[in-house]
């Protein structure tokens, strides 16, 4: 990934480190899902850790938090490097900068799927 979209994602995390989120921002966001192609699935994953976060029924630590609270109002946002009403590439800097949350948060994504889906034992 190129430095300026770091750049931004590292930015945007830190802003939003001490944010709320909103019901209606996370029912933009699973609308707007489908234009991250390959992410969808991930993303939607994030958008379900950070639901059971705020509600208590998934624990991460605050940093984890806001790296998916600053990805899902990227997404949501009508503003951003390259807005997304120009074709085709206006989704290019949404899915950068969720591709580099996926990748920061893989770890944390594993463990949650883990808790929300265990293996039953054989």
């Amino acid at each position: 990934m190129n430095n300026r979209i770091k750049r931004i994602a590292k930015g945007m995390f830190e802003q939003f480190r001490h944010r709320k989120i909103t019901e209606s921002e996370f029912v933009q966001a699973e609308a707007k899902a489908r234009n991250l192609g390959g992410y969808m699935d991930d993303f939607n994953v994030l958008i379900a850790m950070c639901k059971d976060t705020v509600t208590g029924k998934y624990k991460m630590d605050k940093w984890n938090l806001s790296i998916i609270i600053g990805t899902i109002l990227y997404v949501v946002s009508p503003i951003d490097a390259i807005p997304d009403f120009i074709l085709v590439g206006g989704w290019i800097d949404d899915v950068a900068i969720v591709g580099y949350a996926i990748r920061k948060l893989s770890a944390e994504m594993e463990q949650y799927k883990r808790s929300k889906f265990p293996v039953e034992a054989r």
